[in-house]
């Protein structure tokens, strides 16, 4: 195997790697696997800056006391316009991946966030209208975008059998931007005073340049990587991309629904000033973020399916303490359950994005394909799919701050969102059996055992 080269004559824009191979054992210990993890690293730092500033006004929202004029079920309003877009712009930014090369989308996508930060810098106090929050709000969509233009960057890089373990640490990595930006909220609430939100814009206007200039100097494109409207139409079309996209609202949709809204439900629910809710929003989504990586290394080990499932009956039940603990307005033992929520979004978010490659490989082999041919079917299908599935999933960030906006409109609590909530993730548990783990009549290639081991139960 001829090691990877980099070549500016042969396309524009640099730092091209002509040739790539990563299910090639050889060519992965000798220079596939120190290029993979160099560009996972500088791909983490600008995932890792655009989930700060597409969760941006989760914190923002914590600044705007009585003298913006903004009520609760308009600052709900407010952040689900960021996960709106941020939803839509996934897939976009999924194609531009192959269409730019991954180096150059992950410099242009970092400078981009420079136009939210900015805008939020500017308009940022009492008196601006609503409607101008609003659109600075959905500006902030750009960040959300960063997410699945990593993913599927880094999917390509790394071969299959590590892609649950890459994957969930780009991702980890990425969503760790949600807790960091909420603490830096904290420092300047707690020092500065809760009339200086732009403090916190200026702290990330310079990282965002350090992101985008490590891109230029770090990541490379991958040539071999093209855009395939064949692949694309055919994920459509395709009944598992449309589950997953469904058990992706259940993981994802819900960390990133709830990164919003934490800090909102603890002062509307519970009384909190914004030092007390800054205080405490970060840490749910700190341990979700930290804990995905651990969801792809079990899904790796045990097979994505069966931690999926397991993982969304842990949900329930986490919500269902929720759920009490709204009744009886205790603060204690909703912290324990609002947290335990996100520990295990976290651990499903590994697991579900790990199923992925896997399902369309094992339909590969269920369809007669075998060795090389069922693996480039499963890389083909999976990288097309999973701009959608991460668009479809993220809507449920936005699903989630509504679904709060209506429960505090009419009843004054979270309980009404929270009891849905419950319902979505038990029909999530049911439809992950029903589809990978229930038993089938094994296939013709499952049968004569060419590819041992290797079924929806252990994608």
């Amino acid at each position: 195997m001829t090691a990877p080269t980099t070549t500016t004559a042969a396309r524009e824009g640099g730092r091209w790697i002509e040739q790539w191979d990563p299910e090639d054992d050889a060519f992965w210990k000798d220079t596939g696997e120190r290029v993979a993890r160099r560009n996972l690293v500088f791909s983490i730092l600008s995932e890792h800056i655009g989930f700060s500033i597409w969760t941006l006004w989760s914190v923002m929202v914590l600044f705007m006391g009585p003298e913006y004029g903004v009520d609760p079920a308009g600052k709900f309003f407010l952040i689900g316009m960021a996960t709106l877009v941020g939803s839509i712009a996934r897939v976009p930014y999924t194609f531009a991946v192959a269409r730019f090369g991954g180096r150059n989308w992950t410099i242009f996508s970092a400078l981009m966030l420079l136009l939210p930060t900015g805008a939020a810098f500017a308009v940022m106090e009492p008196g601006t209208s609503y409607t101008t929050f609003m659109i600075v709000s959905a500006l902030t969509g750009v960040g959300g975008g960063n997410f699945a233009s990593s993913m599927t960057n880094i999917n390509s890089f790394f071969p299959l059998r590590q892609k649950g373990w890459a994957l969930g640490l780009n991702a980890g990595g990425g969503n760790i931007g949600v807790p960091v930006v909420q603490l830096v909220g904290l420092l300047v609430i707690g020092t500065a005073g809760a009339a200086q939100p732009r403090i916190v814009l200026g702290v990330y206007i310079p990282l965002i340049v350090v992101a985008a200039v490590c891109a230029a100097l770090f990541m490379d494109n991958l040539a071999p990587v093209k855009n395939d409207t064949g692949a694309a139409k055919e994920a459509v079309r395709d009944r598992h991309t449309w589950i997953m996209s469904v058990l992706y609202i259940g993981t994802f949709g819900s960390f990133i629904g709830y990164s919003f809204a934490f800090g909102l439900v603890l002062q509307t629910q519970f009384g909190r000033t914004p030092l007390q809710a800054a205080s405490i929003t970060f840490i749910g989504p700190l341990l979700g973020s930290l804990v995905r990586p651990v969801g792809g290394r079990l899904a790796d080990r045990y097979g994505g399916a069966r931690i999926t499932l397991w993982n969304f009956a842990a949900m329930a039940a986490a919500t269902a303490v929720v759920v009490f603990a709204s009744l009886i307005e205790s603060l204690s033992v909703f912290l324990v359950g609002f947290v335990a929520l996100f520990l295990l979004t976290g651990l499903g978010n590994g697991s579900t994005y790990k199923m992925i490659p896997g399902i369309f490989q094992a339909k590969a082999l269920d369809q007669g394909m075998t060795g090389e041919a069922a693996a480039a079917y499963g890389r083909r299908l999976s990288g097309a799919s999973m701009g959608l599935i991460g668009a479809v999933g993220a809507l449920g960030g936005l699903g989630i701050n509504l679904a709060f906006r209506q429960s505090f409109q009419t009843a004054g609590t979270g309980t009404a969102a929270f009891v849905t909530f419950l319902l979505f993730y038990a029909v999530c548990a049911g439809l992950t059996w029903a589809v990978y783990l229930r038993k089938v009549p094994a296939g013709p290639v499952r049968a004569t055992g060419t590819k041992p081991g290797l079924s929806y139960a252990e994608v």
